[in-house]
């Protein structure tokens, strides 16, 4: 889940939606065959798209499904975490690391038919400085002006030289719209990608199928095989493994319940992929709502919490313990898992010095099994040292997003942050944290103009920062893992962008 630095940024041919015999067709699994064409790929999620908005609405499901799926961006981020090509063909940065060159593709076409090309870029970018609402928006800020030099060569002029522009753009802020295809973003995405929307039922699941528009002569990477993709939606663990068990589905995207790894590792049926990926669980404190804008009570709740404990109890020891909001995939990653110890008595001393030798806070959590069960854990613990702890689990992603991210009434919440390099939510107080630091904010604005050298350092220094502030309780970093039909091929073991990028995967023998 992402969030904002201003406000935060989050999914229908009637004749599927009417026809539950249809739908039940496409959600077959690799059993289901498109008369013919190719065939029809399910996978399993749990976290449904509020609508297909994601220029106003907030949250990850949306980029998830759509994104590089439907709506391509210029350049895109690999498995490994680099920026690679995309709807550009390749880029010339200016020594001043102010102008971006991009030479796009000459043979992208969006889905209503329409080529695109460097007007579409212009369009585009300016749209989100004018346009879009949601946090991530603030990543366009540092654009000056977009330059169209020729039919496929667009030049972006920034106003400062930014070290994270280029990547923010591998996000859904990159991505490309056609100017007559904004008129319905809700419900009727238009983009360059290899799918299509073909329709939606609400509580259950969204087809994509193949774009017709979508053909790349020349490039390396083929079409997709699968020409059907039914993103399926369920609310709890046990039915999404049984899905994909009974053959109802081809693929779960996450496993949710770490438990359940081990029988699909022992069934020949199915590859079982384990990654990383940049989303940090993240026990949020309410820094601007009382006990919590208190640093001794904070670092109280920090101590009282035993993070290796939680993560053995709530993901089964698998993910990793990583003490900030910079995963190991970042440049300025730096362990910093044991600066609060599990202790115990040192929390209560805290709470006895500010005055609070016992407290009584809400945790209102997102309704996802890791947020479930890691509040438990959590509950447990800080009962040790005095602090009663009230369970609120929200409907996630709408009265979560409401309530919590955009209302800010709570004292603590859970929930994964899966946007890239999203420490920068801590250098604006408006976000959901109620984090107001101008040391940090200072360090951030440095940092993105600093030289390459200057930058990892004072990244590493805003890291710490917000250690020594107990600005939040970083519980660990979600681990990817996947499971699929042994047939299905071509998936990630990480999981480094906000979207589940469908555009690779292939049949078992299919060139």
């Amino acid at each position: 889940m992402s969030t904002r630095p201003s406000a935060l940024s989050a999914l229908v041919s009637a004749a599927v939606l009417a026809a539950p015999l249809a739908l039940a067709g496409c959600t077959a699994g690799s059993t289901a065959m498109v008369a013919g064409g190719p065939s029809t790929l399910a996978v399993g999620f749990t976290a449904e798209p509020q609508n297909f908005d994601f220029t106003t609405t907030d949250g990850a499901a949306i980029p998830q499904a759509l994104l590089y799926n439907v709506y391509e961006t210029l350049v895109k981020i690999d498995s490994d975490g680099r920026i690679t090509e995309g709807l550009a063909e390749s880029w010339d940065i200016s020594d001043d690391r102010t102008v971006y060159d991009f030479h796009l593709r000459d043979n992208a076409t969006f889905s209503n038919g329409e080529p695109f090309t460097a007007s579409d870029v212009k369009f585009s970018i300016e749209r989100v400085q004018r346009d879009w609402t949601i946090s991530l928006k603030s990543g366009m800020d540092v654009v000056d002006r977009v330059e169209v030099v020729g039919e496929h060569h667009a030049r972006v002029v920034l106003s400062r030289p930014s070290n994270s522009w280029l990547r923010a753009m591998t996000t859904r802020i990159g991505a490309m719209f056609d100017p007559n295809g904004v008129s319905d973003l809700a419900n009727d995405p238009v983009g360059t990608g290899p799918y299509d929307v073909e329709s939606r039922r609400r509580g259950d699941s969204v087809v994509l199928t193949r774009n017709p528009e979508y053909s790349r002569p020349g490039d390396p990477r083929p079409e997709p095989d699968y020409g059907t993709v039914v993103l399926k939606y369920y609310a709890d663990a046990t039915a999404l493994n049984n899905a994909l068990l009974s053959g109802g589905i081809d693929v779960i995207s996450g496993v949710t319940a770490p438990d359940s790894v081990p029988q699909f590792e022992a069934d020949n049926r199915f590859r079982v992929l384990q990654g990383t990926t940049n989303g940090e669980v993240v026990l949020a404190y309410n820094n601007r709502r009382a006990p919590l804008d208190d640093v001794r009570v904070r670092k109280a709740l920090t101590y009282a919490i035993d993070r290796k404990a939680l993560l053995e109890a709530a993901w089964g020891g698998r993910g990793k313990l990583i003490g900030s909001m910079v995963p190991p995939t970042d440049p300025w990653f730096e362990d910093l898992s044991g600066e609060y110890p599990y202790d115990p008595e040192r929390a209560r001393r805290l709470l006895r010095e500010a005055g609070h030798e016992s407290l009584r806070l809400n945790l209102r959590i997102a309704n996802l099994p890791y947020a479930v069960s890691s509040a438990q854990v959590i509950a447990s613990h800080l009962k040790k040292i005095g602090v009663t702890v009230d369970i609120e689990p929200l409907d996630f992603p709408a009265v979560w997003l409401q309530q919590v991210f955009t209302d800010g009434d709570y004292d603590m919440s859970i929930v994964q942050h899966v946007e890239p390099q999203d420490i920068t939510t801590f250098g604006d107080p408006e976000f959901y944290w109620g984090y107001d630091s101008r040391r940090v904010q200072r360090l951030l604005s440095e940092a993105d103009t600093a030289p390459p050298r200057e930058y990892i350092s004072d990244m590493r220094e805003v890291a710490r920062t917000l250690s020594d502030d107990a600005a939040a309780n970083w519980l660990f970093l979600f681990p990817n893992i996947v499971v699929a039909k042994n047939e299905v091929r071509g998936l990630q073991a990480n999981q480094v962008s906000e979207a589940f990028d469908l555009t690779g995967l292939r049949r078992q023998g299919s060139s």
